[in-house]
């Protein structure tokens, strides 16, 4: 069965009822699904692996994303406005890679051969006619806020796709971060990006092979350059290589060199309260830090006096923590910012020369003693694990869910309140 989009697909209430029937299958089986279905894209498809990053395909976090993501849609096919948050994330990823309305029947085509091969018999023509027609609704939901998003990109930022940019400068944050400043080869002059957003990078390796990876930018918003900060990646687990771009970004990548880039993208961006006297909570861990660091500039930026602005920055030790010097330059000069670093497994050197002003995890004394009371607005980013720990601990705080903002470094997921 071949697809075809913007036909303005309607499901009827038969079809509707039949994806709810097949919601305790997708609960069951939704991982095999999904793990036989890129495994048969990417052979019959080879043209779309580029867009895919094999780190995540190797640890499964893909597969598990996708799965949650189709069980979802068939558990609120009633209403699937209710998914406009995830629509939004996916949607901005997809602008991010410059995905196209012609990419979608790629992925239909082998999502309906792959409920087939996987379910047998099970998967009868109802069910298939059925979930063709649910994914051609969703398809053209995303075909069409995706053309919005890159018309908004042409407005503002004055491209779509990828753009030619030249290395400007190369900075060493700590021993395994390293900020590359970024400017367009054509001089125009850059938009601000929305602090905490992120762009694509696309370079073509030694091998002849096209990468694209998400980077958030850390540089303070309309700079005359975009700044990622990457770490580089070691490998994931024993017998796995590390990770492929990162390392050719650190290795391979100097002043002077091409890259090219697509404009910035993503939803977790800082919202400055309305409220003058309500803190804002930055709250990073490990390369987590890069979106907070740029919301932090913009923070101060755009709040009088009046308004606390906590930071909050975990790293393992000295040798890894990533802006430093620019953390220590902006409590210097903006007396209602508060910062507190916390070292998981310090050095003696850095006990000796006092880079840290505590250790341990963060944990709930830490909010107590930099946040207290106060109305706040949380942002944090970090490893997954660290994620779950704040989200525990805002939520035993009682701070309620609209002031809680993060953002994962992977495919999307969701805290559990």
């Amino acid at each position: 069965m071949s697809l075809t989009y913007l036909e303005k697909t309607v499901l009827t209430d038969q079809q509707k009822t039949i994806i709810k029937q097949t919601v305790p299958v997708l609960q069951a089986h939704g991982e095999a699904l999904t793990r036989h279905f890129y495994e048969r894209m990417f052979r019959v498809n080879p043209e779309v692996r580029d867009y895919f990053n094999p780190a995540h395909q190797r640890s499964g976090s893909q597969q598990r994303a996708l799965a949650g993501a189709i069980l979802a849609y068939a558990q609120h096919i009633d209403n699937p406005a209710v998914l406009g948050d995830a629509v939004e994330l996916i949607a901005q990823k997809h602008a991010s890679l410059n995905i196209q309305p012609e990419h979608y029947p790629i992925v239909g085509d082998n999502l309906l051969a792959s409920i087939r091969e996987v379910l047998g018999e099970a998967a009868t023509d109802d069910i298939i006619d059925a979930w063709a027609a649910a994914y051609a609704v969703l398809a053209d939901i995303f075909i069409v806020r995706e053309e919005q998003i890159y018309s908004t990109q042409d407005n503002v930022y004055g491209w779509h796709g990828f753009k030619s940019f030249v290395v400007d400068r190369r900075e060493k944050n700590s021993d395994n971060i390293t900020s590359f400043y970024l400017k367009p080869l054509d001089g125009q002059p850059l938009a601000a990006h929305a602090p905490g957003q992120y762009i694509t990078i696309r370079a073509t390796l030694a091998n002849g092979q096209a990468v694209m990876r998400n980077y958030s930018l850390s540089n303070p918003p309309g700079s005359d350059y975009y700044r990622i900060s990457v770490k580089r990646e070691p490998a994931a687990a024993a017998q796995a290589p590390n990770g492929i771009f990162s390392n050719y970004l650190h290795d391979r990548i100097d002043i002077g060199d091409r890259v090219e880039l697509s404009p910035p993208c993503g939803e977790f961006t800082l919202e400055m309260p309305d409220n003058d006297n309500k803190a804002l909570v930055f709250i990073a861990g490990g390369v987590g830090v890069t979106p907070l660091i740029s919301m932090l500039h913009a923070a101060l930026e755009n709040s009088d006096s009046a308004r606390p602005i906590i930071f909050i920055q975990g790293a393992l030790n000295g040798a890894v923590q990533a802006f430093s010097d620019e953390l220590k330059a902006l409590k210097t000069e903006h007396p209602n910012l508060s910062a507190h670093v916390r070292y998981n497994a310090p050095r003696e050197a850095d006990r000796a020369v006092g880079l840290h002003d505590s250790e341990g995890l963060i944990d709930a004394t830490l909010l107590d003693e930099m946040v207290g009371e106060q109305e706040a607005a949380y942002y944090f980013c970090g490893p997954t694990p660290m994620l779950e720990h704040i989200h525990n601990l805002l939520h035993e705080r009682g701070v309620p869910e609209r002031d809680v903002y993060y953002e994962f470094f992977g495919p999307g997921g969701k805290l559990a309140a």
